[in-house]
């Protein structure tokens, strides 16, 4: 440590100029010695990824390009057709990429040497052997064509040619690795040196922090934790270097603002426990007026409906066919509304009537949605295979639904002419279940993956199939409801759309409030 004068008292700024300046030394030092390692481990890593590892792999895809191309000119010579030769022609292109990318690639005298001679053999037997044979084949002289045997000594040295490339890229990998290799070890020693220095270094900044920095510090520490504590009525005065009694005075000003806005933050506390009660209260009500009212409007709804029907039916023989046809229209606006404010009362009753959990078979909930769903599927031929699905915790009616509804769509949302084909299946990812339910109907295309859960959002018009729109958000609703998700499945291939969704094994741990 730097004597100083008796009697003159260092500031913090000394202090922490003193300990940058012996920091940035060290800093330098490693930086320069770490420096030098990693180029060198670096350049072993590039030579390795950029240049031999990619040409290995090009060097693979040149032998594959000349297995296609025998593979071509055997086929074409068995079978007589055009279309035999296309692994020949694409073959010849591939190895052409190939072949330039490698001359790109390899520095290597050696190695260019290689490729040339690969490259040598392959013309060599295309010249004595492909070419002729395809002459021959194209001509209607097959009889005209080259021996096998002559092919396979050619097509042997080209294999012979390219196991010397092969062996020669393995050769020069393993060199390269072992430079990595090296390198690593390198800068491990060199990490290790940095570390005993840094060690060094950091013991000699403490010791010479200590006296000057830190104890002034710990002494205002220990009296703003007694403020931070509770105690805002302690005082507080620092020591030591002059910005830390600066540091103190200012923290004892913060104090005393501490103290004056105390009252304040009470008072705002309070008004947002109030509001926040007024919040619930407000949803509460708001809650019970959309149910009063979706249930008030059932039986105006009925009366439309019915009074309309009895109009129709009494004055059938006096209302022309366009007045019958508006008094259809009216019916069935009617019916669904009806069908659409039922849907509404279940979807809000999902999480509000709270019903205690128990054990709920999603085997049997199943199998009693396709029994419900009978008349559906024997009108339209569908097959519902419902696999292993395991037992769960939670609301059977609403477990019911949410299936019975998955089922449904998938019945509903059918191809033209093609019997709809439903797999429910279940698998086990640890502290949940994850269920699939998947359909060989229309489809559902990416970009509409979250709005079809949207309450209301149709894809597709009301009189091509019908429905309300509630049906996948209801669902939606009551699995989150179970503290589980769904989505639909973008790796669906095929027709048709795959629904999954999840529910955690212990319902405590996952359900939410709705």
């Amino acid at each position: 440590m730097i004597p100083r004068p008796a009697g003159q008292r260092w500031t913090l700024r000394r202090w922490v100029a003193l300990a940058a300046a012996v920091a940035l030394g060290f800093a330098v030092l490693m930086i320069a010695v770490g420096a030098v390692a990693i180029t060198r481990l670096t350049d072993a890593r590039e030579r390795l990824a950029d240049e031999l590892d990619p040409a290995a792999r090009t060097a693979q895809e040149l032998s594959a390009a000349l297995v296609d191309q025998e593979t071509g000119v055997r086929g074409y010579l068995l079978g007589g057709e055009e279309r035999f030769l296309t692994p020949y022609q694409e073959g010849m292109a591939a190895e052409t990429a190939a072949a330039a990318e490698l001359h790109t690639r390899l520095a290597d005298p050696r190695a260019a040497a290689n490729l040339d001679a690969v490259e040598a053999a392959a013309e060599t037997w295309r010249r004595e052997y492909a070419r002729p044979i395809i002459d021959a084949v194209h001509s209607g002289r097959p009889e005209l064509a080259p021996a096998p045997d002559t092919g396979k000594a050619y097509f042997d040295e080209v294999r012979s040619r390219v196991a010397i490339q092969d062996a020669y890229l393995d050769q020069v990998r393993a060199q390269s690795r072992q430079q990595l290799a090296d390198a690593a070890r390198s800068l491990e020693r060199v990490a290790v040196a940095i570390g005993v220095l840094l060690v060094v270094g950091l013991a000699a900044l403490t010791v010479g922090l200590r006296r000057g920095v830190t104890r002034p510090v710990q002494a205002l520490a220990d009296q703003v934790r007694a403020v931070a504590g509770g105690d805002f009525q302690h005082s507080i005065r620092a020591d030591g270097p002059a910005e830390l009694v600066d540091l103190g005075r200012d923290v004892e000003a913060m104090r005393l603002r501490i103290v004056a806005e105390l009252s304040a933050v009470r008072e705002a506390h309070q008004r947002l426990d109030d509001q926040t009660r007024e919040l619930a209260r407000s949803n509460a009500e708001l809650e019970q007026f959309a149910y009063v009212a979706s249930h008030d409007l059932q039986e105006p709804l009925r009366k439309v409906a019915s009074f309309t029907q009895l109009l129709g039916e009494r004055y059938r023989n006096t209302l022309d066919e366009r007045a019958h046809q508006y008094i259809d229209f009216a019916v069935d606006g009617a019916t669904r509304m009806q069908a659409l404010i039922n849907d509404l009362l279940a979807f809000s009753r999902v999480g509000r009537l709270r019903v205690a959990n128990r054990p709920v078979d999603l085997h049997r909930t199943a199998m009693l949605a396709v029994d419900n769903l009978s008349a559906a599927i024997e009108e339209t031929g569908a097959t519902v295979t419902v696999g292993d699905l395991p037992t769960v915790d939670g609301d059977p009616s609403l477990l019911a639904t949410a299936i019975q509804n998955l089922i449904g769509n998938a019945i509903k949302f059918r191809r033209p002419d093609v019997a709809p084909q439903v797999v429910i299946e279940a698998t086990d990812e640890g502290d949940q279940w994850e269920f699939a339910v998947a359909d060989n109907g229309i489809g559902i295309e990416a970009e509409y993956a979250e709005r079809i859960f949207t309450i209301f959002q149709r894809l597709h018009p009301r009189d091509v199939y019908p429905g309300t729109g509630i049906g996948l958000a209801m669902v939606r609703k009551i699995v989150e409801y179970h503290g589980g998700r769904i989505w639909l499945d973008p790796a669906h291939e095929g027709p048709g759309s795959t629904f999954r969704f999840t529910l955690p094994k212990d319902l405590t741990e996952g359900s939410t409030d709705v």
